[in-house]
Order: structure tokens, then sequence, then C-alpha cells
């Protein structure tokens, strides 16, 4: 969302939409609300055509994960062999995925760590404080296009980085992202009365560590500290009404991405076998709207 800055920047950016959301943004451009200032981008690049843009530098992908596959077929026409697609997609697997179909050099592991959701088409509404970008390659090699990348993002004023160590903070997006989603989707709550209550805010706690634990055991390098960080971040420095993007999911009846957050958790557990017990609760209340039925 904060890449709409970049557009207003002067950069040439492009917008990948389609349906009410494009016409809405041909019709009356891209509108952002966030508390880091409003933006109207009045007549952005938009199109539901990727083969009209061409090989661009830089893709953001960042669509849900089920549609992984036919998204990164899709964006064959906008990857040249200097094209570094970075992946914003949440859970674990998305790199892997992705360069399955766009290459490995092509494909950089991304996270994003901001809570916006579509308010209207063509209005994107921000819920929380921070907007943050973070992308690096696996191998920790050099790379000029990321770098390039980076430099015009600070130059707009984005809060974005290079970690030295991208696969460890793709397990930390997820680790906190899982217990965010698993605790305001499965208790129909937003985050303040859950953090608020001891018993809900061990929960949000063991929902961490569980997603932790088969992160180590799968070989990641994490910090136990990470978690007491996470707990002090959620208590001071989280909005209140904030949710989780797939609480709005099941409000408004779509798919979730359960499968690749509480799913993803026990099906490591399962494999490294780590008991998982707060994750089967999320995943065994949320299973009957997971494909965006209600039963």
């Amino acid at each position: 969302m904060r890449i709409a800055a970049m557009a207003a920047a002067g950069h040439d950016v492009f917008f990948i939409a389609r349906g009410a959301n494009l016409a809405a943004i041909k019709k009356d451009g891209l509108r952002i609300e966030s508390v880091h200032g409003d933006l109207h981008l009045e007549k952005p690049n938009a199109t539901d055509d990727p083969k009209s843009v061409g090989p661009v530098d830089i893709v953001l992908f960042a669509v849900n994960p089920w549609d992984t596959e036919k998204a990164a077929e899709l964006t064959r026409p906008l990857v040249g062999p200097a094209t570094r697609v970075i992946t914003l997609q949440n859970g674990v697997d998305s790199v892997e995925r992705v360069s399955a179909i766009l290459g490995s050099e092509q494909t950089v592991g991304g996270a994003a760590y901001i809570a916006s959701t579509i308010a209207a088409p063509g209005l994107i509404k921000q819920t929380s404080s921070f907007a943050m970008l973070r992308f690096g390659r696996a191998d920790k090699k050099p790379d000029t296009m990321l770098q390039a990348f980076l430099d015009a993002g600070k130059a707009a004023k984005l809060d974005i980085a290079m970690p030295d160590d991208i696969e460890r903070e793709l397990w930390q997006k997820f680790i906190f992202l899982t217990a965010m989603a698993g605790s305001t989707a499965s208790l129909r709550s937003p985050i303040g009365p859950i953090r608020a209550d001891p018993e809900l805010r061990g929960f949000f706690r063991q929902l961490m560590e569980e997603a932790f634990a088969v992160g180590k055991a799968k070989g990641v390098s994490l910090d136990p500290a990470y978690l007491d960080s996470r707990m002090d971040f959620l208590m001071n420095k989280v909005e209140p009404g904030m949710k989780a993007s797939m609480a709005h999911d099941l409000e408004r009846g779509n798919r979730l991405e359960l499968d690749w957050l509480a799913g993803r958790v026990r099906e490591l557990g399962r494999q490294y076998k780590i008991p998982t017990p707060a994750s089967d609760i999320v995943y065994t209340v949320l299973k009957l709207y997971r494909m965006g039925t209600q039963p």
C-alpha cells in the first residue's frame, strides 16, 4: 500500500488490478487513507493485463496463497532476466512456489508488516500505525536491482530494509501473524479484549510458541527473545481495534488463509512430532469457514 508513495514521488509504478477495483481506479484514481497521511493518485497506471506493461525492474507479488501458481504464470510478461519478484504473501512457502515458475534468481523473499483493508473499490484503508517492508536474497549475495529499489523506497520515506537473514525475517512474521490471525479470527474479536484477558493473552502466546517451535525444528535461526519482544509489541504498540486480515475475511464470508497459517503449523508439528494444541483449536473452529462458505 505504501508503494503508492513511490508513484507519488515520481517513480514509474504500475498497479495490476481487476474487476470493480480496476474500474474504480480508472474512473476516480487510487485513494489511500492512512494515519501517515491520505494519498490520492488521480491517474495511476492501472491494468489487468501484465502483457501491456512488459518486463519491469521490481514486481511486488502479493496475491492470496491459493492463487500463487496461477498468478505467477500471469506474471511472466513482467519478468525479464534482471527483474526481481519480491513475494509478500502470508505464510512461509511462497518463495519456493513462485521460484518454480519465475526462476530462483528472479524470486526474492519479502515481508510486509501492515494492516489494511479494501474499504471500497479503489479505496485502501490502513488500520495500523506501522507499515514496513523487508526483503532480501536467501543466498545473501549483493544485488544491484534490490539495492536500487531499497534506495528509492528510502527516498520516498518508506520504512524499508534488507535484513541480514530473510528466512528468519519471514518466519518471525509468520510466528506473529499466525497468532494474530488465529486469535482474532477464532475468537471473533479485535486484539484489544484478547490481550486484556490473561487467559486469552496466554492463548496468543501459545500460538506464537508453537510456530516458533516448528520453525526451530525446521532449522530456522530463531532467538527465543523474539517471543518476548513480540508480546511487548502486542501490549504497547498494536492498536486495540486491530484485527488480522483473516478475521476480516471471516466476517465477509471470504476464503481464509487458514491452511497457510495455523494449518501449516499443524502440518509441520506432525512432521517434527511437536504438539500444537492451540493451533489445532484455531484450525478446528475455523475449518468449516476455510473455503468461504457458511455452514
